[in-house]
């Protein structure tokens, strides 16, 4: 309150907003955990509320605290210390992906993924000679697994040589592979975004709980 700086953003709802009034202290509502939180509970890193503004349209509100100690899990002040730098379209795919989806293509990461994987399991199941899929699943693990590592180190070489133009390329090589090790051994994108959205949410339950 003392410097004006923003610390952070979480969020609330009825009964954080209620124990926060009758506390005096910031608590927040845990979306990942279904349960209220208070902040600094574990680290100390309390929040002394001062003051509590909405905005014009009443569906947010600014508190206005004495910070005890940092407010940030990662131990800054603030949450918000980096700097956003690069083109606009990579700030956009940074903020908004896959929330907000590009429209200017007639389809999604998540048909390409699942399209390609079905081909590679039919693949798998019948194979066909001519196919270039079929003799890397009779191949066996040691043909993909070398392809693997020869995509991702030219992968490797595209971002140190800051290839933007051969970049993308070389990924969809890299991941093509991947996805034949992955549909070889059982798996599929659907396994790896399980984990993805895993982490994610441990993530945001670290945050919360300010490690």
């Amino acid at each position: 309150m003392r410097t004006g700086q923003v610390l952070m953003q979480a969020w609330m709802n009825a009964d954080a907003l209620r124990r926060t009034l009758e506390t005096g202290v910031a608590w927040y509502w845990s979306r990942s955990r279904q349960e209220l939180w208070q902040k600094g509970a574990t680290s100390g890193h309390i929040q002394r509320v001062r003051e509590i503004r909405t905005d014009c349209d009443g569906d947010s509100l600014l508190l206005l605290v004495e910070q005890e100690g940092v407010a940030c899990h990662e131990g800054t002040y603030s949450c918000f210390t980096r700097r956003v730098d690069g083109s606009p379209k990579a700030l956009i795919d940074t903020a908004f992906w896959p929330i907000q989806p590009d429209d200017t293509v007639p389809y999604d990461i998540g048909s390409i993924l699942r399209e390609l994987t079905a081909v590679l399991v039919e693949r798998r199941a019948h194979p066909d000679p001519e196919s270039y899929t079929s003799r890397l699943f009779r191949s066996g693990p040691d043909a993909y697994c070398k392809k693997i590592g020869e995509e991702a180190t030219e992968v490797v070489l595209a971002v140190k040589n800051r290839d933007r133009e051969n970049l993308a390329c070389e990924v969809a090589d890299l991941w093509f592979h991947s996805l034949v090790a992955l549909v070889d051994q059982g798996l599929g994108p659907a396994d790896v975004a399980d984990e993805l959205a895993r982490r994610r949410g441990k993530r945001r339950e670290q945050a919360e709980e300010e490690e």
